[in-house]
């Protein structure tokens, strides 16, 4: 097995205000952005403990990957919806 093949990289990461709708209780959603090869990787976490935390891991595109890199904060979390 090659080498880049056993290697992910994490890009870039960062923490989102966020409020659960049921407790109205502040939380820190996380995105995370990984590269492994030739395919990006999206990790998302809305920030509840676990093990009620919800998470999502969304395959990327070149391009989908350079639109989150480059979202601004207002932006920020689009790929939630």
């Amino acid at each position: 097995m090659s080498a880049a093949l056993d290697k992910m990289e994490l890009i870039s990461q960062r923490t989102l205000p966020a409020l659960d709708a049921e407790t109205l209780e502040d939380r820190e959603a996380k995105e995370a952005l990984f590269r492994d090869g030739d395919r990006f990787i999206l990790y998302l976490t809305d920030g509840a403990p676990p093990p009620l935390c919800g998470e999502r891991l969304i395959p990327l595109s070149s391009r989908q990957a350079l639109l989150w890199l480059n979202e601004t904060q207002l932006d920020a979390g689009s790929f939630w919806a």
